[in-house]
């Protein structure tokens, strides 16, 4: 990695009319604050690092071009910047399509310097849970459900891993009968507020 990357004057140099001079000021910026900023190409953009950690990127579409921090959602300065289409923005500096929409310099400076302060804390990006998919009810045992209030009532105010016990044991019945059955007892313990194992639970 080089200070300034080749592939990065490049980048900007093919970026639309309106991007150049904001793409140049924002890296203009960068190095200033932070003189041991490296470039580099990461995703297709141009990328600052620092200290072997990527702290932000920028880069150009044809309807506008912005500046993202990779620590964004841990940077309580940005929420002191107004930016332009934030809302629909992946970007921290939101849609910047001419110099107006650029935040006041000391503001800018002052991201730039947190970020990098985040990073010397060792500060990583959090990553999203997985959502937990919830196991759909079938239509044969829903509608049992609901012909008994207080199983429904329960049923809907126990965990997901509650529900998904009773919805696997009534659809893993190999026979109409069987499954019926199920569905009886299974409609006697709900009401109950047991769970499909509470034979097994410690008391």
């Amino acid at each position: 990695m080089e200070k300034h990357n080749i592939k990065v004057d490049e980048y900007i140099e093919e970026s639309p009319d309106f991007a150049i001079p904001i793409l140049n000021y924002l890296r203009e910026t960068i190095h200033e604050v932070c003189p041991d900023v490296e470039e580099a190409i990461k995703w297709k953009f141009p990328t600052f690092m620092y200290k072997g950690k990527i702290l932000c990127s920028i880069t150009s579409f044809k309807q506008y071009c912005s500046l993202g921090f990779w620590l964004h959602q841990e940077m309580k300065t940005l929420k002191e910047i107004e930016t332009t289409a934030k809302e629909s923005s992946m970007f921290s500096l939101g849609k910047l399509t001419k110099m107006e929409d650029l935040p006041p310099k000391l503001q800018l400076k002052k991201a730039i310097q947190e970020a990098m302060e985040l990073t010397d804390m060792g500060v990583t990006m959090k990553r999203a849970a997985p959502a937990k998919t919830e196991t759909a009810i079938p239509d044969y045992f829903e509608k049992v459900l609901k012909q008994n209030k207080k199983a429904l009532k329960i049923f809907e105010e126990k965990s997901p891993s509650f529900r998904k016990e009773y919805i696997n044991w009534i659809a893993e019945a190999k026979t109409e009968s069987t499954r019926n059955k199920r569905m009886e007892q299974s409609l006697e313990w709900i009401a109950e507020g047991k769970s499909r194992n509470w034979k097994y639970e410690k008391k």
